[in-house]
């Protein structure tokens, strides 16, 4: 409870330093943390944090979807699902019977650049995480039964959150449309047609091709003493053989699309029509991506952003206004929304947003916008630093991304520095009117 009250305390005074105008960084006690390699290549970074008696254990590979053949998409979250099957160590369909029983949870998740496979557990169960990841990193059953078992189960993911919800292809088309059969124009979920003809020997040569140690980071983070978890580390990885550099998809990352693109799709699922506007935008690190956040927190974060106050507020034209900035390895996508309310019209909501658009790009942003846009990316940091979890997430995403896992203390001096002229000079260079993606969802008429 302590600790909770000095977190808010903490946050309280950044927003009213903030918002007082002062242009300051808090004063935050650096996350310190060790780092090393196996002899396999499997970089190891330990974080001691004896705040609560966890450990958070945080496997992350550089494989995503960006990585697959254009002609066998959806590998690398298919293999997000086929890591919970046997292994030489284990039988399937136990490895939440091992971490239930031990009080701990275990997830995964995938992306266009990577894919994290991350535990908890209590202090006293840390050998239990490490000796699973080393067990699938490498002796994974890669079988007709596990195969065809995910199959199933990622067919009926793809159904629920794509086939059979309302504006549910809406990312898939906008990242086809926007990188024009180049790097990233295919997404995670991939095509359920790919996951159905691939083989088994296909499947075990994507494993053999990215589950290496020297294609993965290590991190442990926690209520932990160091040496100890080294001779873990050692003890479970360390008998680990280095495999081969991993051979990943020659798709070129196209340039930004030269023209305008327009599609209407008909929906039999929405109730209402939307539309969805993207551009192509900078890349993870970049500066140009530290202003384009901090510029869409103030177009369409919230009920405060402009898009919301706009077309659901004053126009009452849209029933929801969002969007975001989504930064990758390799480039990146802005995305605006707009459902349309009931009796308005789709091209009231288009031009609606689109002059809130010209807005920014002429005028940029008021002096309280920049003031909020600082205010919300350095609470968020601070956020985003607070459990082991999160923590060992951003030094495996910090190492991984830049091969610096310092960044997890000095990111926030990347956002602070960026100026109220950098969000219009970035207005105008990525909201262009004549580069972009327009997808109108309409309702199926009923006869």
């Amino acid at each position: 409870m302590i600790k909770a009250i000095a977190f808010l305390q903490s946050a309280l005074c950044i927003s009213i330093m903030l918002l007082s105008g002062f242009n300051t960084i808090a004063q935050i006690n650096p996350i310190k943390f060790e780092e090393y390699d196996l002899p396999n290549g499997l970089h190891v970074i330990l974080h001691k944090d004896q705040s609560a008696p966890n450990v958070a254990v945080v496997v992350h590979y550089r494989v995503g979807a960006r990585d697959e053949d254009p002609a066998r998409t959806g590998f690398a979250h298919f293999f997000e699902h086929l890591m919970f099957e046997a292994t030489d160590s284990y039988q399937r369909a136990s490895l939440d019977k091992y971490i239930q029983s031990a009080g701990g949870e275990l997830n995964a998740y995938t992306s266009f650049d990577e894919t994290v496979y991350h535990f908890e557990v209590p202090s006293n169960e840390i050998r239990l995480p490490l000796w699973i990841e080393a067990s699938r990193m490498r002796t994974l059953h890669v079988d007709t039964i596990g195969v065809e078992t995910q199959r199933g189960v990622v067919k009926e993911e793809r159904k629920g959150r794509y086939d059979n919800s309302p504006y549910g292809n809406w990312f898939e088309l906008m990242f086809k449309n926007l990188f024009s059969s180049g790097m990233y124009s295919w997404t995670p979920i991939g095509s359920a047609q790919h996951i159905d003809i691939a083989t088994i020997d296909e499947f075990k040569q994507f494993y053999n091709n990215f589950y290496q140690p020297n294609n993965a980071t290590l991190v442990i983070s926690g209520d932990i003493e160091a040496k100890q978890v080294k001779g873990f580390v050692q003890e479970y990885f360390g008998k680990l053989p280095k495999g081969n550099q991993p051979v990943r998809s020659n798709v070129a990352l196209k340039d930004s699309p030269a023209k305008l693109y327009t599609e209407t799709v008909e929906d039999n699922k929405a109730q209402l029509p939307g539309v969805f506007i993207g551009y192509r935008g900078a890349k993870i690190g970049e500066k140009d991506a530290y202003a384009l956040s901090m510029l869409m927190d103030i177009v369409n974060a919230g009920e405060s952003s402009r898009l919301y106050q706009r077309l659901v507020d004053k126009d009452q034209i849209a029933v929801q206004a969002s969007g975001g900035f989504q930064s990758l390895q390799n480039a990146g996508m802005i995305y605006l929304v707009g459902i349309v309310a009931p009796g308005k019209s789709v091209d009231d909501v288009k031009k609606a947003v689109d002059e809130e658009v010209e807005k920014v790009i002429k005028d940029g942003v008021t002096d309280a916008e920049f003031i909020k846009a600082k205010n919300i990316a350095e609470v968020r940091f601070i956020e985003g630093k607070k459990n082991a979890l999160e923590k060992a997430r951003s030094l495996a995403k910090y190492h991984t991304y830049f091969g610096k896992a310092s960044m997890i203390n000095t990111e926030i001096k990347d956002f602070m520095s960026i100026t109220k002229d950098d969000l219009k000079r970035v207005a105008q260079k990525y909201l262009n009117q004549n580069q972009r993606a327009i997808l109108t969802y309409m309702p199926k008429q009923t006869k």
